[in-house]
């Protein structure tokens, strides 16, 4: 199947998921996922993947009046298969919309957001949200997403030795038209096929450009680990952190995604995928990028009891981090 090219790129954002094994799902889920999974390995299925998941929402949310919340919960996710175990991220893709507002209720003046989401939609989604919550007390979403930025908490999981980085590919040109003989016209040469995104990587799918040249595939920037060595590398450093700082932003942060990793299955896998923020990272930098072997070296400055070196770490991080979210204000 061809690739739908567009040149709508995914959000400026990047994503911690987990990925379940097939067995932690009850039944009838299971049964539902194992037909879903055998399909998208079918060799003429085309995976899904976030900017697939991005264009639907962007639909939505064009729409007058917008939608601001999917009617019905996604049954798209994600699918890996490591060592013949099948594992599925779900999209959740209603309920991460419900996280999403109430974050932007508290990010935004009201009159803009009254202007990007009226009222009666707001409180809409709020009432449907509200049902929600009683009708499953347990609920929580497979992937968390942070906009312009990539939370330190989050590099607190993995090392650096699971960092995956995939640059991009250099443009390949349109093949030239090809003459049907002598003087006659010319005719165009057939596109090839396009192999689809695998992943929830949101920069797998090619776009187009006003040249007639493919645009590149985005580079690929992400972390993988079991489930067991996260929450080993997380109780470890959660230690270290509540023993040598008071509490606050950094410490709370730290605390919720260790609950949140909590509510899995415990041989699940964990992944950090840097997304649509490949997009506003010169590539250089993207290559240079070893911000989860910075954070194991500030927490074990920090374990030695050198809190300057600790200090200096955690300001280079954010410093670097800063200057990306401060992207988001440029014209």
């Amino acid at each position: 199947m061809p690739t739908l090219r567009t040149s709508v790129r995914p959000p400026y954002a990047a994503y911690l998921r987990v990925y379940e094994p097939l067995t932690a799902f009850p039944e009838p889920e299971r049964s539902y996922w194992q037909v879903y999974a055998d399909e998208r390995r079918d060799p003429g299925s085309a995976p899904a993947t976030a900017l697939e998941e991005g264009r639907r929402r962007l639909a939505d949310l064009i729409a007058v009046p917008p939608v601001a919340v999917p009617e019905r919960e996604s049954r798209d996710a994600f699918v890996q298969e490591l060592d013949g175990v099948v594992y599925l991220c779900p999209w959740w893709t209603r309920l991460r919309s419900w996280i999403a507002l109430e974050e932007l209720q508290g990010a935004l003046p009201e009159p803009l957001l009254d202007a990007l989401l009226p009222p009666v939609v707001r409180e809409q989604a709020e009432a449907d949200w509200e049902r929600w919550r009683e009708e499953h007390p347990d609920g929580r979403p497979w992937i968390l997403t942070s906009t312009w930025n990539v939370p330190v908490s989050w590099f607190l999981l993995f090392d650096d030795g699971e960092r995956e980085f995939v640059p991009s590919r250099p443009a390949l040109p349109s093949l030239p038209a090809r003459p049907t003989g002598p003087g006659g016209p010319a005719e165009s040469a057939e596109p090839e096929e396009d192999a689809a995104g695998t992943g929830g990587t949101g920069g797998t799918a090619a776009g187009e450009t006003s040249g007639g040249a493919e645009e590149p595939p985005a580079p690929v920037l992400r972390y993988r680990t079991p489930m067991a060595q996260a929450r080993r590398r997380f109780a470890r450093g959660f230690r270290v952190l509540r023993e040598n700082l008071d509490d606050g932003p950094l410490v709370d942060a730290v605390e919720e995604v260790g609950r949140w990793l909590e509510e899995f299955h415990p041989r699940s896998l964990v992944e950090l995928d840097y997304g649509g923020l490949v997009h506003a990272v010169p590539e250089a930098s993207l290559a240079d990028d070893h911000t989860a072997r910075q954070v194991a070296a500030g927490v074990a400055a920090l374990r030695a009891g050198d809190g300057v070196l600790a200090g200096l770490s955690y300001r280079a991080i954010t410093e670097r981090w800063r200057r990306i979210q401060e992207l988001q204000y440029a014209n």
